[in-house]
This record gives structure tokens, sequence and C-alpha cells, in this order.
């Protein structure tokens, strides 16, 4: 009936301007435009002619389209076409008025016209009451976009959104009006005003909780993980503020609770949220606990490939054990799915588990465990999509699921990871899409990856004791060596690429003072058919010194005396005085530097296929003339070297690790000279310079390291994209001797500070230790020949893009080193403690900044600890 009416009425409407101007229709053909009569018969007509009149941004034929009319259509005047056509542009919604006229007719033929007005379009939208960061989130969300037309839908429909957005953030008494004014400027536009009034947050005054018994109250709002009364000592760091679809949330965390314990029957039977005041809400909920269950038998069903009795023992559950059904659902329906793994592992793709509870009497439950184990999937496709960085070939060989293999969940979860391990696509984004074909038992994979930049330009310069260091290093990680001689298409950019292979090429520079140069070149596939790595490096530096006329100056005698006196702070890294150092350059006082390294590594498949050993056969020489630095100030010293490195990685992301492990093992070891040469070192004179030069002309040691590092995360990492990972970290290093009268000088370690190589470090190894100044607890005459370092390490993920990875991290860590490796002792160690954060960037890698305060004293004093800034640039602690 009310439709009727409606219909009646619009009619009448669309109509009704054409009732004074239209003469009666007679028999006789007119061209005066006619009248309608309603209460006379309904006519046919034939449309001969429709215009449109009052659309100036639509084109006539889409205006017409929209009506369901059309020339040479047959139509009842009055009839319910017209009335049709009318309500479709109402449903529309970008006109405020609708009129369609009939203006002439002749015979059985009638000419037409729709008469449209418009809705405005928008000039400009205004917020009111909020800040910067809401309005940019409000103006993706709401829909309204400059030079759109504006309807009541739209408005409404910003308005129940811009609620929705503030009720998140706990403002429940947000009020929203949405204004529209003219815009005199233009024509047919409006201006719309948002005006928004936030009021107070609304937070949870008191939790009232009735009819528990099992569980303590204070315990259930423990439970409760985003629903927290204010003003309680334990929830300082916990949201306060009120959101329905998180308190929902938490009454069914609540009841989740009471099913672990076996309280299966539990329910919050009622609950009520009332005002407090005009910021604060009282939240009352009665629940009735019901009797706590037992688990009595547990029976399989369906299951022939594996007994019962090995089902039992992934199950961990027993006879007699609470009836714990969190614990059901995650050891049947989650990754933690040990029955599901089990069967996913050997191919059983089809494979279904429905636990069914058979039999309850008084407190016991019997469990039926019924099984559809299915028949094997055959891996029939595997495909790889969104890959435009290296050939196909190059992502197929990490891959460990392949077309006529039985399909395997591990196989699958590993090929992820081998994937994100390459660096070249988002961990993030890497999605295997798993389409089973039941029908003929197989299984297609679709590799969906998003591609990332992984290439490297590190550009940077600072000011040292003599001027500017420049340093500019390039990482291409994307490298070719077999397309090198055939340009074409094979380049992208200045070099060829697609075979995942390393070539970095770095210089850095001081211009007279300093230069280091250094290539190398890394392939994760030596050979194309097996992961066996091969590398090849070579490196080049001089370093240069200051004539002694330095000391002997007016300026330095000058300045020393001030620097003394309390005048100056900085003692010879006064920044003002480089154009002194620069007038006292001798070349002749130099260190060079130059090696060249070789290394094969190969993938273990015992104990597992994590573990890799690598070999390494370098040989660096060094050339000193003068260099009164270093224990050996003239001559030539050679360091022929094997590393052997066995080491072990499962982690899953290179750049935000949220599970696995690292850890290695190595030992580089030199030739023993001193055991065949018959050289009697022992009557050697360590404070003579020709003795020393003599002795370390073949520099011969051991070395021996062990790293290690586990990541713990502490959320779901396969539900909780950021998830906060507890790093820990185990460090050791020792430097040996074979002949205890020829101790190496060089490959010592130096410890303290960011770990970050400088161009004066040319003979140790560099181990960070924040909270103290770089090489503290290492100074020149205290060489490090033993070290340890342990760490604990809280990262938190503030974004993970393709694009951008940010985390924010607190540590502490302690750390120290002996110039005796007897005297090694991990448990005297120098203690820091501090707060980073760390970005990544694929143009430029891993940089960071550090604050950390170091609490003990270096060699008695507190000089080298306290606070600490640190900048990390190009690695990782």
């Amino acid at each position: 009936m009310h439709y009727r009416i409606f219909s009646i009425i619009v009619a009448f409407w669309c109509l009704f301007g054409s009732l004074a101007n239209l003469k009666a229709q007679t028999n006789t053909e007119t061209t005066e435009k006619p009248i309608v009569l309603y209460t006379g018969t309904p006519k046919k007509y034939e449309i001969a002619d429709i215009k449109v009149e009052g659309a100036q941004n639509y084109e006539d034929y889409v205006i017409i389209g929209l009506s369901g009319l059309a020339v040479g259509q047959v139509i009842s005047i009055p009839g319910e076409e017209i009335t049709d056509a009318c309500k479709r542009y109402w449903r529309h919604g970008l006109f405020s008025d609708v009129r369609i006229t009939w203006d002439k007719v002749e015979g059985d033929k009638a000419w037409l016209t729709i008469h449209l007005t418009m809705r405005p379009r928008v000039s400009e939208i205004r917020y009111h009451g909020v800040k910067k960061s809401e309005r940019e989130d409000l103006e993706a969300r709401v829909g309204l976009i400059k030079g759109n037309q504006i309807t009541p839908n739209l408005v409404d429909r910003a308005k129940t959104l811009i609620k929705r957005y503030f009720d998140d953030k706990g403002f429940k008494n947000a009020d929203i009006i949405i204004n529209q004014k003219d815009d005199v400027s233009k024509d047919n536009q409006v201006i719309v005003d948002i005006i928004i009034d936030k009021k107070e947050k609304i937070k949870v005054h008191s939790i009232n909780i009735a009819g528990n018994s099992a569980i303590t109250t204070k315990k259930l709002k423990r439970v409760m993980k985003k629903t927290n009364e204010k003003g309680k000592l334990w929830n300082l760091f916990r949201t306060k503020k009120f959101v329905e679809e998180n308190y929902e949330a938490d009454k069914q965390l609540i009841i989740d609770k009471y099913n672990e314990l076996g309280y299966r029957d539990a329910m919050i039977i009622s609950d009520s949220v009332t005002n407090y005041d005009d910021r604060t809400v009282n939240v009352y909920m009665t629940i009735d606990e019901g009797q706590k269950y037992y688990l009595r038998n547990v029976t399989w069903v369906g299951n022939t490939l594996y007994p019962s009795e090995q089902l039992n023992y992934l199950l961990r559950m027993k006879k007699g054990d609470v009836y714990n059904q969190k614990l059901l659902n995650e050891r049947t329906q989650t990754d933690e799915d040990a029955i599901g793994n089990l069967y996913y592992n050997n191919g059983y793709l089809f494979y279904s588990l429905e636990p069914v509870e058979v039999n309850i009497v008084g407190d016991s439950i019997d469990l039926e465990m019924r099984i559809y184990e299915g028949r094997q999937a055959t891996i029939n496709k595997v495909s790889i999509s969104g890959n435009d960085r290296l050939y196909e070939n190059v992502v197929r060989r990490e891959l460990r699921t392949r077309p006529g293999q039985l399909f395997s969940r591990e196989d699958l979860m590993r090929s992820y990871r081998e994937i994100a391990q390459m660096g070249h696509f988002d961990p993030e984004q890497i999605n295997p899409d798993i389409k089973p074909r039941p029908e003929d038992g197989t299984v297609d994979i679709d590799y969906q990856l998003v591609s990332k930049a992984n290439d490297q330009v590190e550009f940077s310069a600072g000011w040292g004791q003599t001027g500017i260091i420049g340093k500019l290093s390039l990482k291409f990680t994307n490298f070719s060596l077999a397309n090198l001689l055939h340009p074409g298409e094979n380049y992208r950019g200045i070099l060829p690429q697609g075979d995942g292979q390393t070539l970095t090429i770095s210089g850095q520079t001081n211009a007279k003072y300093y230069q280091s140069y250094s290539v190398s070149f890394y392939d994760p596939w030596f050979g194309g058919k097996r992961p066996n790595a091969f590398s090849v490096s070579a490196f080049y530096s001089v370093q240069t010194d200051i004539s002694d006329r330095y000391y002997n100056s007016a300026w330095y005698n000058s300045y020393y005396n001030s620097y003394y006196s309390g005048m100056y702070g900085y003692g010879l890294y006064n920044y003002g005085n480089y154009n002194s150092y620069e007038n006292y350059y001798d070349p002749d006082k130099s260190i060079k530097l130059f090696g060249v390294a070789v290394m094969f590594g190969k993938r273990l498949k015992w104990p597992d296929d994590y573990f890799q050993i690598t070999a390494e056969l370098s040989y660096q020489r060094y050339i000193l003339s003068d260099w009164q630095y270093f224990p050996v100030t003239n001559g030539k010293c050679n360091n022929l070297s094997l590393n052997v490195t066995l080491s072990r990685s499962s982690i899953d992301n290179p750049i935000y690790p949220r599970q696995g492990s690292e850890f290695s093992l190595s030992a580089q070891i030199t030739p023993p000279y001193s055991l065949f040469d018959g050289v009697d070192y022992s009557k050697y004179n360590t404070n003579k310079q020709d003795d020393m030069n003599k002795m370390h002309k073949w520099i011969e040691y051991h070395k021996w390291k062990f790293k290690s590092k586990t990541y713990i995360p502490l959320m779901d990492p396969m539900n909780v994209k950021r998830t906060p990972v507890l790093m820990s970290r185990v460090e050791f290093g020792l430097l040996g001797h074979y002949n205890k009268y020829k101790k190496s000088p060089f490959e010592t370690f130096d410890v303290g500070g960011d770990g970050m190589t400088g161009y004066s470090t040319y003979a140790t190894e560099m181990i960070a230790l924040r909270g103290y100044e770089n090489s503290s607890l290492t100074p020149y005459g205290y060489e490090g020949y033993a070290y340890a370092r342990l760490g604990l390490e809280l990262r938190y993920p503030l974004m993970l893009e393709t694009s951008t990875s940010i985390y924010a991290l607190t540590f502490v860590e302690a750390g120290n080193a002996w110039q005796d490796v007897s005297k090694f002792n991990p448990f005297e160690l120098k203690r820091s403690a501090g707060v980073g954060v760390r970005i990544f960037l694929p143009m430029i890698g891993m940089m960071g900044i550090d604050w950390a305060y170091g609490f003990d004293k270096v060699f008695g004093s507190k000089e080298y600890g306290g606070s600490q800034f640190h900048f990390i640039l190009g690695q990782e602690f």
C-alpha cells in the first residue's frame, strides 16, 4: 500500500509541471504542448525524441541511459515508465530535483524533456577540532573528495566513519557536524566544514565481575588485554580507553581462559556498560562458570597411516587431564598442529581432523578424533609471479617444492625462508598460494612475490684530525658475471644483472693522509647447480703520518701547554688545526696494506641443511715505513692464513628476524713458522725495532671465535606481523700463539664503542661495546688477545614495508678484553644499557643511532664510559 501511494506521488510530481502549459489532446494532430489528464485512460505513445536539461557535466546519452527510456520505446502516458525513470534518478543521488515533461505530440508519437538540477560539487573540505595526523587519516577514510558531487548518502557515510574512527580511539562521546555553504566564487559548488568535538576519551573506571570462584577477579582482569581500569599501578603500561570492539574481544578471552582450565560450559550470562561520569564508564558482568571437566578417553577413528599411540603422543592430552580446549585447538587447528603437520609433511594435503565430544558422564568427557586422511597430493605446477629482478631459474633453485614431489608443508615454509634470505623480495609480502586439486590428487603452488631494490650506495663524509674523510661504496646484489661481455637486454643500468651475484666496490680517502680501495665478488651458487658459495676479494690501503717537526713547532707547544692548563678539551683532535697537519705532511712515514682472499663454502646435509662450512685462504702484506703507532715500525710483514668456519642460520628474515638462530664457530690459522724455521725467538728483544721487524716478517697465530644469536618472538609471528622480538647474543674470541716469544701484534681484538671500522684500524678486528668509547677497552699498548661479549636486546618493529624497515630497541650488554689469554674471565665484564633505533633503506642499507650508558670503570677511570651516542651505517652490531 505504501509503495503504491509513493508511486502515485512521484508520478504526480514528475508530470505536475506540464499541466499548466499543455492543452487537451484531441484526435487530430497538433504541435501545441499537450495536457495530461489523470482522470482519463492512459494512452500508448512512441517516444520520438528525448532531450536533457540541467546536466551540464554529463553527456546526454549517459543521462538518458540512466532513465531506462529510449527513442522508439512505447510507453503509457500517464504510466509506470515515467515514474520508474524518476525513481532511478532519485536513487542515483546526484540530483536535487527531477522532472520529466512531454513537450509535443503528433499522433501516437511524443517528445520528452528530462529536467534535472545537479547536486553541488565540493570545492573545499575543512576539518575543525582535529590534529594534522587525524585529519590525514580521516581524509583517507571518509571518501569526500574535492570536485566530486556531495550527496546526503555521502554525508551520512562520512559521519558514520568519523564516529567509528574516534570510537576506536576511545572518544565515545565525539560529536560530528557536517555543514555545507555555497562557494560564492564558484558556481554550484559548496565548502564543506567538518566540525569535530572529540570531547574527552572514555576510560574504564572500574570492572565489576560477579559469579566467579574458580578464577579470582584480579586474574580475570589481567586476562582482559585492552579493557583495563584506570588508576591501577599494574595497568601502568596498558591501555585504559574503552573501545566496544576490544571489549567484546576481551569477553571472549575470559571464556577462553575458563575453557583452558576445563570449564567448557562457562559463559557470561549478562554484562552492561554504564557511565560513571563524563569521562569514564563502569563495566559489569556476571559469569556462570559451570563445572570443571576432565578428559576420560581419547579414541581415534579413520587413522590407517599412524597408530593411535603415536597420535596420542603428539596430541599431548591424556586420560585424567583437565579438559583444556585451548590446548586442543592449538594441537589440532593452528600452526602448532603437530598431528596436521605429520600428515601435511608427508603429502596428505587433503587430511582433516574433527574432535567430537561423544560422551559426557558427570565431569568426564570422551573425545573421538575423527580423521579423514585422503590421498597423498603430488605437486603439479610451481609458478612464480611478481619477479622482475632475477632470472627465474635463480629464484626456482632456492625452492624445495618441485613438480612431481609429494607436497610438504615443511618444504613450503623452507622455500619461503630461502626466498626471503635472498634479499630481493619483500619478506612481508611473500605469499605462497596453494591450490589443491582433489579431483586428481595434485596441488599447484604459486609463489607471489613483490620485488624490492636491494643494491646499496653508501656515500659519506666526515671530519677527522687530518681533514675531510670521504667514502663511496657501491654494492650490486644482482650482478651477473656471465653477462658481463654480452651487452644488450641483459643489462639493467650500467651493469649486467639477473644472476643474484654480489659485486662490491668501495673507496675511502683523505687525499694525502689516507686512501683505501677494495673490490669483491660473491656467488651464492657457484656453477649454478649446487648451493656452493664462492667469493674473491682484493684491497689496498695506504696511510701516512705527519713529520716530527710538527711536535717541535711553536704552535704545538702552545697548544700542548694550553690543553693541560684546561683551556681546551679536545686534545690533538682540535678540528680547527687541520692546516697545521697539512703543513707537516710526511710521505716517508706510512703503512701500506694490500691483500687478496678466496673463499669457498658448501651447504651441509648433516646435522641438517641449515649448516654451512666455508674455507677462506687469504694473504695480506704490510709495508711499514717509520710507523710509530705499532709494535712493528719498519719492514714488510706477511700474513698467510686459512680460515675455516662452521655456521648455521635458520632465521626467517634477514632484516628483522622474528625467529630462528645464528651461530658460527671459526678457526683462522697460519703456518707455525717458529716450529720449523730454527730461530730462537727468546733471544729477540721486543723493545728493539729491528728484532720486532725480523720476528714478524711472517706473522703466525691461531685465532678462534664463537658467535651466536637467538631470536624469540613474543607473539605468534604467523598471525602478528609487528611482533616484538627478544634477541640474545653470546660471543667469545681468542688469539693464540705457537711460540710464547712470538705473539702476533696483528689480528688482535679492538673492543669498545660502535664497532665501526675507521681508517686507522689496519691490523685489528673491531668489536662493539656500546656505552664505552671506541677502542677504550684496548687502547694502544693494551692489545686484546681475548674478548667476551654478551647481550640481550628487545626489538619492536615500527614499520616493515617494501621500501623501508624501522624498528626500535632497548638493550643490556656486557663485554671486556684481555691482554693475556690465560686471564680470560667471562665474569669480569663491563656493563652497559641503552636504547636505539634502526632504519633499513634498500639503497643505503642499515642505519641507526644508539644511546648507551656504561656503568663500569675502564682502567680505573669512568672517563671512557657513562653516556655515549653511537652511530651505525651499513652494519648491525
